[in-house]
C-alpha cells in the first residue's frame, strides 16, 4: 500500500520515531519550534494508510501548532505526536494503555521540549497514562486535579470565531436565523452546534458516525448525509472533523459566504486558501479559530489567570479573528496569509531574544 499524501517540507527541529515497545504501533512526536518555549500539542491516536501518512500527519499538525500558539500570544511552542493505527486495526483496553504508555516513553525524550495533551482519538484518561512515564503532559482529568477537557474552551473560541466572521458576512454576530452547516459533531463540533441550535440558528448538521443523527434530532438540526454537506447553500460552514477536506472540488462546489470551523489542516493544500478567496468565500485561519484549548491548557498549567480570566481570554479569539480579516481586506491578502505574518511576527521576536 503506497501513502496518499506527500510528506510536507520537513522544517522541524527534532522528530521521534518509534515503533511502541509494548504495543506494535507507530508512534511520531514532533517537535517544529520552542523558540517561544516548551512546545505544547495535543496526541493523536488514528487510522492511517500508510505508516507515512501518520508520519506526515505528525509534521503538518506540529507546524500548525506553531502558528496556533504563535498566534494565541502564547509562550508556547509548536509540536504533535501521532500514534498510528493501521486500517482495521482496533485496540483492547489493555493495548491502549501500552499505546499511552510507549507515548509516554518518546515523549520523555524530548526532555520537556515537547509537552503533550489530549486530541483526535485520545482522552484525558489516557493523559493520565501517559503520565506514568513523563512529567511533560497536560489536561489530565479533573479528577486528579488536573485541568480537565479542552474541548468546551475550544468551542468557546470557535463560537466567538464565527460571530466575528458573521458580522463581517451577515452584518450581524447574532447567529439567530443564519444557515450555519456543522460537519463532525465530535467534543468540539457537538459543543458548538448545541449551542448554535439553542441561539436560534438555521443548522445543518452531519458526521461519519451516523448514531449522531439522534443527537441532531434531538436540538432539532437538519441531517446531511456525510460528504454532501458542502453542497447545501449556507452563511457558514463549519469543518469541524478531521484536516484536508476542503479539497479543489469541495471549494469550487462550495455555495457559502464563509468557511470558519475547528478542524486543524482544513485545507488540502495551501492554495486553497487563494482558491477560496477567487470565489468571495471569506476563511477564518483555522489555527487561530481552533486555538482555544491550547490557550486554556497552557495557561491553567502555568497557573497564569483565575479561571474567568482564562475565558476570558479564549473569548478574545474572536477579537484576534476579526482584526485579521479586517487587516487582510485593507491590505488585499487571504486572511491566512495575515494570520500566518502575526504569528511569524512574534516567531521572529522571540528568535531574537533567544539568541542575545
Amino acid at each position: 500500500m503506497t501513502h496518499t499524501l506527500p510528506l510536507p517540507e520537513f522544517t522541524h527541529e527534532r522528530v521521534e520515531v518509534t515503533t511502541g515497545r509494548r504495543s506494535g504501533l507507530f508512534i511520531a512526536v514532533a517537535l517544529h519550534s520552542s523558540v517561544l518555549g516548551s512546545a505544547l500539542g495535543g496526541a493523536r491516536l488514528w487510522t492511517y494508510p500508510h505508516w507515512s501518512d501518520a508520519l506526515g500527519d505528525a509534521l503538518r499538525l506540529s507546524a500548525a501548532m506553531t502558528l496556533k500558539n504563535a498566534a494565541a500570544g502564547l509562550d508556547a511552542g509548536g509540536g504533535k505526536s501521532v500514534i498510528g493505527l493501521k486500517p482495521g486495526e482496533t485496540l483492547d483496553a489493555d493495548r491502549r494503555r501500552a499505546a499511552f504508555l510507549d507515548l509516554g516513553d518518546a515523549v520523555e525524550l524530548m526532555g520537556g521540549l515537547y509537552r503533550t495533551a489530549e486530541d483526535v482519538g485520545s482522552t484525558t484518561e489516557d493523559m493520565l497514562t501517559v503520565s506514568e512515564q513523563t512529567a511533560h503532559v497536560v489536561g489530565l482529568p479533573s479528577t486528579v486535579g488536573g485541568s480537565g477537557e479542552p474541548a468546551g474552551p475550544t468551542s468557546l473560541g470557535v463560537y466567538a470565531s464565527l460571530r466575528a466572521v458573521l458580522e463581517r458576512v451577515a452584518g450581524s454576530a447574532d447567529p439567530a436565523g443564519r444557515r450555519i452547516t456543522v460537519s463532525g459533531l465530535g467534543q468540539v463540533g457537538g459543543r458548538l452546534a448545541q449551542r448554535l441550535a439553542e441561539e436560534g440558528a438555521q443548522l445543518t448538521v452531519t458526521d461519519i458516525n451516523p448514531a449522531r443523527g439522534e443527537f441532531a434530532a434531538s436540538i432539532g438540526a437538519t441531517w446531511a448525509e456525510p460528504g454532501t454537506e458542502h453542497l447545501l447553500p449556507a452563511d457558514v460552514f463549519v469543518p469541524a472533523g478531521i484536516g484536508g477536506t476542503l479539497t479543489d472540488e469541495v471549494i469550487d462546489s462550495l455555495d457559502v459566504a464563509a468557511v470558519c470551523g475547528p478542524a486543524n489542516n482544513p485545507l488540502a493544500e495551501r492554495a486553497g486558501a487563494e482558491r477560496l478567496a477567487g470565489r468571495g468565500i471569506l476563511y477564518a485561519p483555522d489555527f487561530v479559530v481552533n486555538a482555544g484549548g491550547v490557550i486554556y491548557l497552557d495557561l491553567e498549567a502555568k497557573q497564569i489567570g483565575t479561571s474567568e480570566e482564562i475565558m476570558a481570554r479564549v473569548a478574545g479569539i474572536g477579537d484576534t479573528v476579526g482584526r485579521i480579516l479586517d487587516d487582510a481586506a485593507e491590505r488585499g491578502i487571504t486572511p491566512i496569509a495575515a494570520a500566518e505574518e502575526l504569528a511569524a511576527s512574534r516567531l521572529a521576536a522571540g528568535a531574537s531574544v533567544s539568541a542575545r
